[in-house]
This record gives C-alpha cells, structure tokens and sequence, in this order.
C-alpha cells in the first residue's frame, strides 16, 4: 500500500482498472467492515447456496474479477471516489480490527459464518484482485 500512496503522488501510478487508488483501498475497508458494521444486501438463497459451494475455491484459487451484484447501482458498493492518502487511512484502519481479533459481528451474505481466518484470508484475496490491476512503478 506504502509503494502505491507513493506512486501515486509522483504521478508515476499506472492503473489497468476504473477505479483510483483511493477507491479502490476505499472499497477494500467498505467491505473488511461490513463483517463489523453490517452487510447492505442479501444476495438470493441460490446464489448463496452457489458462493458458499466456491468458497473453498476462492480462496485457495483468488477471486473471479468482474463481478457485479445485480440491482446495485454501479453493481457493487464502496466505490465513491477519495483520495489515496484518505482511502489507504481506511483500509489500514479496517485491516487493524482484523489483525488485532475484532470478532466480526454479522456473517457474511455469501458464504456465511466464517472463521477469523476465513475472515482474513477472504479481505487479503479481495485485496488481492483489486491490487493487481494498480502498478506503482
């Protein structure tokens, strides 16, 4: 994150996706809280049944990129726009209350309770996708 807030503001921060970096870390600590603060959707019991079927998958393998929640404006949450130094802030807060054991306090919508290391595991493959597409250089 240290690599990108500085290729950022040397203007030397090349992105291969929509969003800016502080979207993206922004996005990031949006969805590493909702385990804290509450989810904003319920997907279909059909959909869940086949999230939670691709759970293991997902985070041994990382996460398909593209995806959309139907009926969500933009197809997802958490994307307003910020600036870097704002978003990493988030993110390093949102990413303390998991290193330090927070419990999360509402289960996931898509693949239900999880352990702190599921918890874990599943925001650092998040992580993971949206990272891939900025280049610092």
């Amino acid at each position: 994150m240290d690599r990108i807030v500085a290729a950022d503001k040397g203007g030397t921060l090349r992105r291969t996706g929509n969003w800016s970096a502080g979207q993206v870390f922004g996005r990031l600590a949006t969805w590493c809280n909702y385990a804290y603060e509450g989810y904003p959707f319920r997907p279909p019991w059909f959909i869940r049944w086949i999230l939670r079927k691709k759970k293991a998958a997902y985070l041994r393998d990382g996460m398909p990129a593209g995806v959309r929640i139907p009926k969500v404006q933009n197809g997802t949450f958490g994307t307003e726009e910020m600036s870097t130094d704002e978003g990493a802030n988030r993110l390093c807060r949102a990413m303390l209350r998991l290193k330090n054991g927070e419990p999360a306090k509402f289960d996931s919508p898509a693949w239900g309770k999880m352990s702190p290391a599921e918890q874990i595991a599943i925001d650092l493959r998040h992580a993971e996708s949206h990272r891939s597409l900025l280049h610092p250089g």
